[in-house]
């Protein structure tokens, strides 16, 4: 609508009424289809920035009993406080390493797995793979982590047999500091992977099989055709998941790490989510944890922003 507007700026007086005209013409035989905007455009209002009034919480002393507009104006003290706390520190770079690994390790697997789906024939043996990848995803986060537990028990899991029976020690993998992180990555890649595919297939699914066979009469192999037909074909899904998954740097989630957490593991398992979970809930700080939200939400528009950028100048279409 503003390229809209622009355009219509430049027009003479009386194009640009036909242009306007024609305008909400257009958004009068398509109004049933803005009709189905209306509730996504609620939600938004009502859950996304409606919501956004309360980060002044960040900036005040608050109270339950003296409610927002009552409790004292204390400006930037309570993010004086979260800079000089050392927990915060610790939470900051869980939360980064964490997902540093999950872009590491985890962003790839979907793209190699819908590599290797596509290039499946057997129509029905491909439905079945991808119904079986699908399954985790649908899973909550409670009985998956409870399902990882009692795999990775020292004492009883399915794991700790194997590694019986091949003569190796048993690991505590779920309270051991540097086993812990695999076991967040492994189980994420585990429950997300296969349906993170699905965009990838409808990529792949639009690139134009005339491709394929023009590569194949100049004689590449199917690693080839892999490498210069079907990876450029998805490079703008790849680069839009990629700016996604940036954006989302500073936020782990809390379902994940909750459910796989204990007490041992406090050093390396502790995050911002559950961090605001235990100051700002149980102990009910909720200046604290408002500034150290919004502290989070600016550091992931800047990131959101800046890699949206670089992405742009390598020469592919960014998120805006």
């Amino acid at each position: 609508m503003n390229q809209h507007a622009t355009l219509d700026a430049k027009l003479p007086e009386g194009k640009r009424e036909a242009s306007r005209r024609l305008f909400w013409k257009q958004v009068s035989r398509n109004r049933f289809l803005y009709m189905l905007l209306v509730p996504v455009a609620a939600y938004l209002l009502l859950f996304k920035y409606a919501p956004m009034a309360g980060e002044i919480i960040a900036f005040k002393n608050y109270r339950l009993a003296d409610g927002i507009w009552g409790s004292p104006w204390v400006g930037f003290e309570q993010f004086g406080k979260l800079f000089s706390s050392k927990d915060f520190y610790v939470v900051l770079r869980n939360t980064l390493l964490l997902n540093l690994y999950h872009l590491i390790f985890a962003f790839p697997v979907p793209i190699l797995l819908a590599i290797l789906l596509n290039e499946v024939r057997i129509e029905w043996y491909k439905r079945t793979l991808q119904n079986l990848l699908y399954i985790p995803h649908f899973l909550s986060w409670i009985v998956l982590g409870s399902i990882v537990i009692a795999l990775l028990s020292p004492s009883t899991g399915f794991v700790s047999f194997l590694m019986k029976g091949l003569g190796l020690e048993p690991i505590y993998f779920m309270a051991d500091k540097f086993w812990w992180p695999v076991t967040f990555i492994a189980s994420g890649i585990w429950k997300e992977a296969g349906f993170g595919t699905i965009l990838y297939l409808a990529a792949m699914a639009s690139i134009d099989p005339t491709l394929f066979e023009a590569a194949k009469m100049d004689g590449a192999n199917k690693l080839r055709q892999i490498w210069h037909v079907t990876l450029p074909g998805i490079r703008s899904t790849i680069a839009i998941l990629l700016i996604l998954q940036v954006g989302r740097m500073m936020d782990v989630g809390f379902e994940q790490v909750y459910a796989l957490r204990n007490p041992a593991v406090t050093s390396v398992a502790e995050v911002i989510s559950t961090y605001v979970y235990t100051r700002g809930i149980v102990n009910l700080q909720y200046s604290y944890t408002t500034a150290l939200g919004l502290f989070q939400s600016l550091i992931a528009l800047i990131l959101i922003v800046s890699v949206n950028r670089i992405i742009k100048a390598l020469g592919e279409r960014g998120l805006w």
